[in-house]
């Protein structure tokens, strides 16, 4: 409880001095990019308090559901789980009242009668303080994640938190830590991780199609510079004043979750260190001033230093593969995640061309099919389909929250733990040291505490599970 009071007063003090006036708080980093110890951050002494990799919780046969953010991607998420047997969406809160009635209204004519919260930027923490809830949802805009998450896991609540679950490295470290003292779950909800080719070669890797995997990719790479720049985007336009001041990978969890579970990250492999190097920016603070000629309101991100356009970031493994991140928001590119997997024996990549190779060309198109039926995972083949009607970027959001319940359900293990929460979120300070260091290589911590050497990597099958039915949307 005493964790959960010092955050809450932390946020008592930023509003006391009126810096939540619009419920939006940045916070002031506990450890700068460029004077980082490694000696601290990396906590190489520190002892497992309970390993929270394959933990089973308790089963719930009711999940309970508290949802806190309902702007850009809280509605979607109400009204899917509203679908999904055994949840019981128990309350819902935004700081403007006119999102939650909007959400409201997504389940009108369901059996949910959430109770809501609104009006200040503190109205969750009554909310959080409900017996009744089993499972916070949190969508909030980041500053807001890791308080949020580890109020709820004190509170004795599981957490499912948007990306990234964290922005500073002592962030990821309160994460881990709460999860392991608490033993409820932290899954950050990489959405990614749940698209269709994306499990097929999850599922591929797993039964040894690429021999040993050497080399992954993966990225962000989209461009966002409208959305960033519209008033009427993200609140406050929050996603444009984080990309202030802050020089490094500041997105990559997308690209980096799903080859992360491809190569068993934390579960028989880890990260090892990183380096990094930043573009300069050539778009952001010219198109900040051309909006500040007509519309003064811009005059404030007219001389700030925005992020470099292009990040490339590279990651050396414990056992010696190699893993390279991109992210890019800014430059007019088709949309790529990249997501590529190298082996010894085979080849995989989505974009720009989704293919697979064994050789020097591309399987052709009955053999792309015979590949398919033979390794299309278990939970694309029961629910699949419904996923993509029910929506959520093609299905891949479905996919991921049926499977969160069906686990919570059932006591199984969740396919994303805490320390991926913290592993895959804490790439972005530590390309910023890098990056802030003419991209000297920079140690990435073991939130495991070297528990991955014996760590079961992920299952991806239903497990004898797989019984969350669902109650199809309307037409």
């Amino acid at each position: 409880m005493e964790n959960k009071r010092r955050d809450f007063l932390k946020l008592s003090g930023l509003a006391s001095l009126g810096l939540v006036g619009t419920g939006l708080v940045g916070f002031k980093e506990n450890n700068s990019p460029e004077t980082l110890d490694p000696a601290q951050y990396l906590k190489p002494n520190r002892t497992q308090r309970f390993n929270m990799s394959g933990y089973r919780a308790p089963k719930l046969d009711k999940v309970r559901v508290a949802f806190v953010g309902l702007g850009m991607r809280g509605p979607g998420a109400v009204q899917r789980m509203s679908h999904i047997e055994g949840v019981e969406i128990k309350a819902l809160c935004d700081l403007r009242p006119a999102q939650v009635d909007k959400a409201l209204k997504l389940l009108e004519g369901t059996s949910h009668k959430p109770v809501t919260y609104s009006g200040n930027a503190f109205s969750w923490k009554a909310m959080f303080d409900r017996n009744d809830i089993d499972l916070v949802y949190i969508a909030t805009p980041w500053d807001w994640h890791v308080p949020m998450a580890v109020y709820g896991m004190e509170a004795g609540k599981h957490v499912a938190v948007e990306v990234p679950a964290a922005k500073t490295i002592d962030e990821c470290w309160e994460l881990v830590e709460t999860s392991e003292r608490t033993k409820k779950h932290c899954m950050m909800l990489e959405n990614c991780c749940y698209d269709f080719f994306e499990m097929l070669t999850l599922n591929m890797a797993r039964q040894g199609f690429f021999g040993e995997i050497v080399h992954t990719e993966g990225a962000y790479i989209h461009d966002l510079v409208d959305l960033n720049f519209d008033k009427n985007g993200y609140e406050s336009m929050w996603r444009l004043r984080e990309n202030i001041n802050r020089n490094g990978n500041l997105y990559p969890t997308h690209g980096l979750g799903p080859v992360c579970q491809i190569m068993n990250i934390n579960r028989g492999d880890q990260m090892d260190y990183l380096t990094s190097l930043s573009s300069n920016d050539f778009m952001m603070r010219a198109k900040a001033a051309e909006l500040a000629q007509t519309d003064n309101s811009f005059a404030e991100f007219a001389n700030a230093e925005f992020r470099g356009q292009m990040n490339t970031t590279l990651v050396k493994t414990k056992n010696g593969k190699s893993i390279m991140i991109q992210h890019d928001v800014t430059s007019p590119r088709p949309y790529s995640r990249i997501h590529m997997v190298s082996g010894t024996k085979a080849f995989a990549q989505k974009w720009p061309r989704q293919g697979i190779s064994t050789g020097h060309s591309w399987f052709k198109d009955d053999q792309m099919k015979e590949i398919e039926k033979k390794y299309t995972p278990e939970i694309i083949t029961k629910i699949g389909e419904l996923a993509k009607r029910m929506g959520g970027h093609g299905g891949m959001d479905f996919m991921m929250e049926w499977r969160l319940i069906d686990c919570l359900r059932n006591g199984l293990p969740l396919d994303q733990d805490v320390y991926d929460a913290a592993l895959w979120s804490a790439i972005t300070p530590l390309s910023e040291i890098s990056v802030n260091n003419r991209s000297q290589s920079v140690d990435i911590p073991d939130f495991t505490a070297g528990a991955w050497k014996t760590n079961a990597p992920v299952d991806i099958s239903l497990q004898g599970a797989g019984n969350t039915k669902v109650r199809e949307k309307k037409k």
